[in-house]
């Protein structure tokens, strides 16, 4: 009994042989295994695609606020030994929700600085031959002429 790896692996081989083509893209072989009724997609792929598509979806959400500022409405938390993620409208989100999506947010461009800080070091150290790249991290300043801008 092959795998399923091995069985959808064959599909491409099966592409080549009816379209005559030598070169394909994964995308061609799934449209055509598709329409040709020899792939179906599991429920479980279905459902996590479309969780997918609403995390993007939910993201993209964003309301005006008494004082005119845009923001996001929905704000997801990650739970502890769970797959997904806990999504709440910030009008209607608990406080300890709120507090929790606010802090893991943080955590993520915290996390995205000390790459970007890595990445720069080791450029300066093995690829500039010039002056050193310089980053610094406290946005304070950023911030506050993000906010004149905005007045």
């Amino acid at each position: 009994m092959a795998t399923y790896s091995e069985q959808i692996a064959g599909l491409a081989e099966q592409y080549q042989n009816a379209t005559g083509r030598t070169t394909y893209t994964t995308k061609e072989v799934g449209a055509w295994a598709l329409d040709a009724g020899l792939w179906e997609p599991q429920r479980d792929s279905l459902i996590r695609q479309f969780a997918e598509d609403l995390s993007r979806a939910l993201r993209e959400q964003y309301i005006t606020d008494p004082q005119g500022r845009r923001i996001r409405a929905k704000h997801a938390i990650r739970q502890d030994g769970e797959q997904g993620a806990l999504w709440a409208d910030i009008r209607l989100a608990t406080r300890e929700h709120m507090e929790a999506a606010f802090q893991q947010r943080r955590q993520q461009i915290v996390s995205d600085c000390r790459q970007l800080k890595i990445d720069v070091d080791s450029y300066n150290e093995n690829h500039n031959s010039g002056r050193l790249i310089q980053m610094v991290f406290d946005f304070t300043l950023d911030l506050a002429e993000l906010e004149l801008a905005d007045a």
